[in-house]
């Protein structure tokens, strides 16, 4: 655990270009165990911790991965995959249910680690529990890790429907069905762009998948995959993140790599708080003459789904709103429990600068400070604690942000991007 010594208010000078994405990178990962060939994935972001945490178990499953830091490459070569135990069990990934159906084509069983992750409220492992018995899989909750077993050796495809959107489980039913024999209709499928990712990749590798309107899923699954090489897309909240503090800080910032047919809806609200960005086909300049008359406007802004502003950006817009010249108002109907950093935050305002209600919704009222002041804060969710950590950038002062690994968790190379712009933050173990 290390915290992390600001010393503000920075400005941002210099350029930028947004790594692949991290919830893409690590489900790309996962798709590795689907084949024996070698796998390559461009625009990786090779420092990321989740990454590491996923390259790890792939090598505790008998697989070889390597990391080129200066070409953002990840390849993989998982020729066959361990069938006992394992040691260790104690991997601090969200995603481990992704890693079930590499194990399952290969050994006609699998077991995992617990999901772990941020905090966010009621997020269970219930719905990828249903997408493997339905695909024929007896699953058994054991202490130290979850185990999964094939009744016919393998995944047999059938008709799965959601209760309720998920990204997760999205992800975990496309992996499973892609090995799977027959065809697979996944209803209620949440689409996101790191979806498609995954989609792209697997049809690459050859199994046969085809979206029809903006939520089924039909799959016919291949018992034998080829190997592939494939771009990691850009990360759209790493993209965010750059575009507000770039704005915020009042220096001249060039942002390369942005993807944005994948952040429409969220930019159109960025413009509309008054921040007219320069732009071309790839690439953002932002600086202080962005902001119209120098004033953020005040806003309202929902977060749900995508292609809106999704729950992840819910703590930008906040941010955003504190420094905006009036009362703004974010409400998150995805995730309403994402509330935990604002206490964090609000101790870089003044009093009432942020009040927030939670039931179904969160309902956040923000007035805008415009001027913050140093403070020593905790991490809590990733991107809420890198709100905290903006906020410390451009509050006049010396900050502390204490266990700051969880901000660190989302972006790659975090700091180094910040050395490279002249802001020099101090690490303390």
């Amino acid at each position: 655990m290390a915290d992390l010594i600001i010393d503000g208010p920075i400005k941002l000078n210099g350029k930028v270009r947004i790594s692949g994405a991290k919830n893409a990178a690590t489900r790309l990962m996962a798709a590795t165990l689907l084949t024996d060939e070698n796998v390559v994935l461009s625009n990786f972001p090779t420092e990321l911790i989740d990454v590491k945490h996923s390259g790890d178990f792939l090598e505790a499953l008998g697989g070889k991965v390597t990391y080129d830091k200066s070409q953002n490459l990840f390849s993989a070569q998982i020729s066959s995959i361990k069938n006992e135990v394992l040691d260790d069990y104690s991997y601090p990934i969200r995603t481990t249910y992704l890693f079930v159906a590499g194990q399952i084509l290969r050994n006609g069983f699998a077991r995992i680690p617990y999901p772990g992750g941020c905090k966010l409220g009621g997020r269970k492992h219930d719905l990828h529990i249903m997408i493997w018995e339905k695909l024929g899989c007896i699953v058994e909750e054991k202490d130290q890790y979850i185990e999964v077993r094939a009744i016919k050796g393998k995944f047999c495809g059938c008709d799965i429907s959601f209760p309720i959107s998920t990204v997760g489980g999205t992800e975990n039913a496309l992996l499973c069905a892609s090995v799977a024999s027959g065809r697979t209709n996944i209803y209620n499928a949440y689409l996101t762009p790191e979806i498609y990712n995954l989609i792209e990749m697997l049809q690459l590798m050859g199994a046969e998948i085809k979206t029809i309107g903006n939520s089924t899923i039909e799959v016919i699954g291949k018992e034998v995959l080829r190997g592939v090489t494939i771009k990691v897309i850009p990360d759209r909240i790493e993209a965010l993140t750059w575009i507000v503090l770039g704005a915020l800080s009042g220096g001249r910032l060039l942002i390369e790599n942005v993807p944005f047919e994948d952040m429409m809806i969220p930019l159109k609200h960025i413009e509309e708080a008054g921040i007219s960005f320069f732009r071309n086909s790839n690439s953002v300049y932002v600086c202080e003459e962005c902001i119209l008359n120098n004033v953020i406007q005040p806003f309202e802004v929902a977060c749900g789904t995508h292609p809106g502003i999704i729950s992840d950006m819910q703590p930008f817009f906040v941010l955003l709103g504190l420094m905006g010249n009036g009362k703004s108002l974010v409400f998150d109907y995805r995730y309403p429990k994402r509330v935990d950093f604002l206490e964090e935050l609000a101790k870089f305002c003044p009093p009432n600068s942020i009040e927030w209600a939670v039931d179904s919704t969160a309902k956040i009222s923000i007035k805008g400070a415009k001027q913050l002041n140093s403070a020593e804060a905790n991490s809590t969710d990733l991107r809420g604690s890198m709100v905290v950590v903006m906020a410390a950038l451009l509050a006049q002062g010396k900050s502390k942000i204490n266990n700051v690994d969880m901000a660190l968790r989302g972006y790659n190379d975090l700091l180094g991007k910040l050395s490279v712009l002249g802001i020099n933050c101090k690490l303390e173990e």
